[in-house]
C-alpha cells in the first residue's frame, strides 16, 4: 500500500483508529508528536510510534552506510533533536565504512547555546575507534541557519579531529522540522 498519497488523518486513523485522529489533528502533525507529560491514550501512542520511528532509522544507520542514506541521518536527527527546549551536541560516530557505531549526546546547553570541548569531542571518537563524524546541534528558536559561532565551532572540531586523522562529514542544525547541512552550504 502506498501510504504517501492519504491524508494526515486517515495514516493517523490507521495507528490510532478514525474517531480519535479526527479529535486530535488540527492541521498539524508536530503537537501529536511532541513530548508531553499529561499525555491520553491516543496521544501516548503517538509518542510511542515516534519512538519507534527513531529506534527503527537508528537500526538503520547502524546497519548500512550512513552516507548513502542522508535522508535517514536527517529524519534520524530531527526525530532526535526537534523537540528539545535547550541547546544539545550530538556526534554520530561512524566506522571506516561510514557506518554508525554510536550516536553521543556529548554537550547539553541552555536555550540559546551550548558548550562544546573539541578535547570531549577528540576523547569520545578517539574511544569508540570512529574512523569520520558527523556532529549534529539543535536551534531551540527553530531557525536552522548557523551563527558565526557554530562555523568556528564546526572548523576548530575538523582541526583538532584531523590530528588524529578522524574525518568531519557533516554538521547539521536542527531546527522545529528544518535540518541544515554545512556540507550541502560549502561550510565544511
Amino acid at each position: 500500500m502506498l501510504y504517501v498519497h492519504l491524508s494526515d488523518t486517515v495514516l493517523l486513523g490507521k495507528l490510532i483508529g478514525i474517531r480519535e485522529s479526527r479529535r486530535l489533528y488540527r492541521g498539524t502533525l508536530q503537537p501529536l508528536f511532541s513530548v508531553s507529560s499529561d499525555a491520553e491514550p491516543a496521544l501516548e501512542k503517538c509518542a510511542v510510534a515516534r519512538e519507534l520511528v527513531k529506534r527503527w532509522l537508528g537500526e538503520e544507520l547502524k546497519s548500512g552506510d550512513a552516507l548513502t542514506s542522508p535522508r535517514s541521518v536527517r529524519d534520524y536527527l530531527r526525530l532526535l533533536l526537534h523537540d528539545r527546549e535547550h541547546e544539545v551536541f550530538v556526534v554520530l560516530l561512524l566506522d571506516a565504512q561510514h557506518r554508525v557505531i554510536a550516536c553521543e549526546e556529548l554537550f547539553r546547553g541552555t536555550l540559546t547555546q551550548t558548550s562544546v570541548y573539541p578535547r570531549e569531542v577528540v576523547k569520545a571518537a578517539l574511544r569508540a575507534n570512529a574512523a569520520a563524524v558527523i556532529f549534529a546541534h539543535n536551534h531551540p528558536s527553530g531557525i536552522a541557519e548557523p551563527s558565526h559561532a557554530d562555523e568556528l565551532l564546526t572548523r576548530s572540531l575538523k582541526a583538532a579531529l584531523a590530528l588524529v586523522d578522524i574525518q568531519v562529514l557533516d554538521h547539521f542544525i536542527v531546527a522545529g522540522i528544518s535540518t541544515l547541512s554545512f556540507a550541502e552550504r560549502g561550510l565544511l
